[in-house]
């Protein structure tokens, strides 16, 4: 029984330091955690509830490549960038063993140093598309608070399950965290304000292509929302049934006024496996 009791060392520091799992295996094969004082070096290690967790304070200078990103645009103030799948944006807590938007930031701004440094805005990890960084703190918050104040335009384009009714709509429903399951979100009553529009562009059988015009923007807003009116993303493991091998969301378009004052739409091109 006590053996029901214990968790794997890889999901216990996983949840503890806010990382993936994978980091978490390869803060393990690394040497660098340690239970009650004894370095353990597999994933699969049993610990229970009162074991003494320690993670060497060095591990968040573990070696990682930086990744090669596509550069939409850039001057003095911002760079634009086409985010490819698989990329976090930023670290998730102290510990940061693999690279992130914000640390190829920091490769061509050195001063812009931090976790969350120049990070605007976020796109969780399995959605790719344009994202717009700033080089500079005064930048930073001249775009964040175009962001909170809803003045920046954004369109998503994602593959869903089965075919809508309506070919064009706007989902109205408020967004809570799941109590359930914590990691995720759900449509509840104590739920902070959500809009989405969503239109149809073309479809097949099975399968439809949607544009969303996210008029808030909650945490998992367009998923969320996909999967209460019955088209859940597809690869999308949280909230859908298909899996495939990538989530099939991505941030088409970005309209925002930049620090010069000049309003300007970027673009990032639709995948070619979201063509139906």
């Amino acid at each position: 029984m006590d053996q029901l009791k214990k968790t794997r060392l890889d999901f216990k520091i996983s949840q503890a330091a806010a990382i993936s799992r994978k980091s978490a295996t390869n803060l393990i094969k690394s040497s660098k955690v340690q239970v009650n004082n004894k370095i353990i070096t597999k994933p699969s290690h049993l610990v229970a509830s009162g074991d003494k967790l320690e993670i060497d304070q060095k591990a968040s200078s573990l070696s990682f490549k930086t990744p090669k990103l596509k550069v939409i645009y850039e001057d003095n103030d911002v760079v634009v960038i086409d985010k490819p799948v698989g990329l976090l944006t930023h670290s998730k807590g102290a510990y940061n063993p693999e690279a992130t938007v914000a640390s190829w930031l920091h490769t061509k701004v050195p001063t812009m140093t931090g976790e969350r440094s120049g990070i605007v805005h976020r796109l969780d990890r399995a959605t790719s598309g344009v994202m717009i960084l700033a080089k500079n703190e005064a930048t930073l918050k001249f775009l964040q608070t175009q962001f909170s104040k809803r003045k920046t335009k954004k369109t998503y384009v994602a593959v869903v399950e089965g075919v809508p009714q309506k070919q064009h709509a706007v989902i109205d429903m408020p967004i809570e965290r799941n109590p359930k399951k914590p990691q995720t979100f759900r449509v509840g009553p104590n739920g902070k304000t959500a809009q989405t529009e969503y239109r149809v562009i073309s479809h097949n059988d099975s399968t439809s292509l949607v544009e969303l015009k996210p008029v808030t923007g909650r945490t998992h807003q367009l998923r969320v929302h996909l999967q209460k009116i019955g088209h859940p993303i597809i690869g999308d493991t949280l909230y859908g049934t298909v899996e495939a091998e990538r989530l099939y969301l991505h941030a088409r378009v970005l309209e925002i006024t930049l620090p010069s004052g000049r309003r300007q739409v970027f673009e990032s091109a639709l995948p070619k496996q979201f063509k139906i």
